[in-house]
């Protein structure tokens, strides 16, 4: 049988964790492309104030729901519905979150394999392991097996023993590495051009309604929202803990991280054109951004001699933990609903959700040019949104107002006194579903 339901033991277990989860290779990896092709630091400026004014309101949904109704995010949105329409609107999007989390989990775990590959093969070459550094650039599955063995032996663990203990070890290591990667690259010949493409803001593109939308998506999908992971990790939120404050924190740090993510990615692209690496398109514009990680960036690593292969390790192995971090939330969403509704163990429920996974993830590389795109498309250009507006609907509409005022009050009393609370209702009923639908929309129409 399934044992009693886990919680995070401290503040800082929760936000690491919390923090792990919204750091991802969307920081690491989409935020400072995004940036780069968007007008560098207007972009950057647009997003800081998107990121606090939309998506720390749509993050605080998921939280404050996740915490009273401790529970999966199938039962969650059952036991906030007011009516039989609603508790049947509430399971089908339960249970399209866990879909789509698992569906990510999938494509994930190939990009983490390539990452993996990228961290090992100069080490394989330097040691003339030819058939280990063909099996790591070879087009297999197993890596992505590794990955997410990983994954599952982490979540298996339970809250505190899985989620919060990596977490803790984890996200420390994910900031040292940037910071020394950061250290490195602004030594280098030509990262004061790309700094100052990434700081000094073209105020004129800070009104471009293509690049608002870019800003809005990047904060809403760089902190996990729309398919339940943060939704989860409230559940296990003490009662006594400040929600409000909690969720600032979280945001705080998804954001300081995707800047510094930008201060090393950015720079780093201006290096590369320094020692010759083409970083435009025949078009001028600024390459995509697999090209960007898995080419002009191993590029840039083998002008750099010995020091390149030390600089190219730490990169990816970089990559791995962000990927790691945020691959631990997205299985723990369906693990929580196997373990919580079906009774099982966390540690079968674990295996069973991993391994329906790698099966996807199989499928996935098989028919990899039918399917790699496609699943991409449909999981963060059409149903993360659509998942984010769902659940920002709830909070705001379905949910009675008083039983969330009731819920927000516990851990910070004056809750209803707040700044927070005159302007945070407002907003999930009316701007967060408005600003939702838009993104939604420039994904679809492009």
């Amino acid at each position: 049988m399934a044992g009693a339901r886990g919680e995070f033991s401290s503040r800082l277990g929760f936000i690491l964790a919390a923090s792990g989860s919204a750091v991802g290779l969307g920081n690491i990896w989409g935020f400072p492309t995004q940036t780069a092709n968007n007008g560098g630091a207007a972009f950057l400026l647009v997003y800081l104030v998107l990121a606090f004014a939309l998506a720390y309101p749509a993050l605080m949904a998921e939280l404050v729901i996740g915490r009273y109704a401790k529970a999966n995010i199938v039962s969650a949105l059952q036991q906030v519905s007011n009516s039989k329409a609603s508790r049947f609107i509430g399971t089908l999007t339960g249970f399209a979150g866990i879909i789509t989390a698992s569906l990510i989990l999938a494509f994930y775990g190939i990009v983490a394999g390539w990452m993996i590959a990228f961290a090992l093969a100069p080490a394989a070459s330097l040691f003339a392991a030819e058939s280990t550094t063909d099996w790591l650039t070879g087009f297999s599955t197993e890596r992505n097996m590794i990955f997410m063995l990983m994954t599952t032996l982490i979540i298996s663990g339970g809250v505190r023993n899985g989620i919060e203990k990596w977490s803790s070890r984890l996200m420390p290591m994910l900031i040292i590495l940037l910071l020394g990667l950061i250290a490195y690259v602004m030594s280098q010949p030509g990262a004061i051009e790309g700094l100052k493409v990434y700081l000094l803001p073209d105020f004129s593109r800070s009104i471009d309604l293509q690049l608002i939308v870019a800003a809005l998506g990047q904060a809403f999908f760089s902190l996990s929202l729309g398919v339940g992971t943060m939704l989860i990790y409230g559940s296990y939120i003490s009662k006594q803990e400040n929600i409000a404050s909690l969720g600032r924190t979280i945001t705080l740090i998804d954001i300081g991280i995707a800047m510094l993510a930008g201060l090393l990615i950015i720079p780093a692209m201006y290096v590369a054109q320094y020692n010759g690496v083409e970083i435009f398109d025949a078009a001028g514009n600024l390459i995509a951004e697999d090209t960007l990680i898995f080419t002009v960036l191993p590029a840039l690593f083998d002008t750099m001699g010995g020091a390149g292969m030390v600089i190219s390790f730490a990169f990816f192995v970089l990559m791995i933990i962000a990927a790691l971090t945020s691959s631990i939330s997205m299985l723990e969403a369906p693990v929580s609903y196997v373990s919580e509704v079906h009774g099982l163990s966390r540690r079968v429920s674990a295996f069973l959700v991993g391994a329906a996974i790698v099966l996807m993830s199989t499928l996935i590389v098989i028919n990899f040019t039918e399917l790699f795109g496609f699943v991409i498309a449909v999981t963060t250009r059409y149903a993360q949104p659509l998942l984010g507006l769902m659940l920002c609907l709830f909070a705001g509409w379905i949910w009675h107002r008083n039983q969330v005022l009731t819920e927000i009050k516990a851990g910070f009393e004056q809750a209803e006194h707040s700044l927070f609370w005159k302007i945070w209702p407002l907003y999930i009923r009316y701007v967060c579903p408005l600003a939702i639908a838009a993104v939604f929309a420039q994904k679809v129409l492009g």
